[in-house]
């Protein structure tokens, strides 16, 4: 019974929440990214390459017959994950880059100084003029 109490506290820490709201962003985000590499960005640059649509660039290593299907190396495809990688890479390093600059600046901000601790010669001298004092 313990071992599901352990889980529940696991499950419900705050990190493991932040963690699942990242990686549900993330998997929306990762679908924004390739629509607009396959959508937006290789379409145009397929038209400066020559009317090549990356999609069906492949090396074919044995011909499709009868029912057997083609056997091939879908280069392009590859391109255009690379691609989609490269953006989803650079986009997460602007965010991360973000954050530890605001996150320097607020280290930057000097703390306010504080008074050093007496020495023991200070302490006792504090204690002969106190007792002076009552006297």
């Amino acid at each position: 019974m313990s071992l599901i109490k352990e889980f529940k506290d696991f499950v419900m820490r705050g990190n493991v929440l932040d963690l699942a709201t990242a990686v549900i962003i993330g998997g929306a985000f990762g679908k924004i990214v390739s629509s607009f590499v396959a959508d937006v960005l290789m379409p145009p640059l397929g038209l400066l390459m020559g009317k090549v649509d990356f999609k069906d660039l492949k090396l074919v290593l044995q011909a499709a017959s009868g029912d057997i299907p083609e056997v091939a190396v879908r280069y392009g495809v590859f391109i255009q994950n690379i691609f989609d990688f490269l953006i989803v890479a650079f986009s997460i390093f602007m965010v991360i880059n973000a954050y530890n600059s605001l996150n320097k600046k607020k280290e930057e901000t000097p703390a306010p100084p504080t008074a050093p601790e007496p020495s023991n010669e200070e302490k006792l001298l504090a204690e002969i003029r106190d007792l002076l004092k009552k006297q």
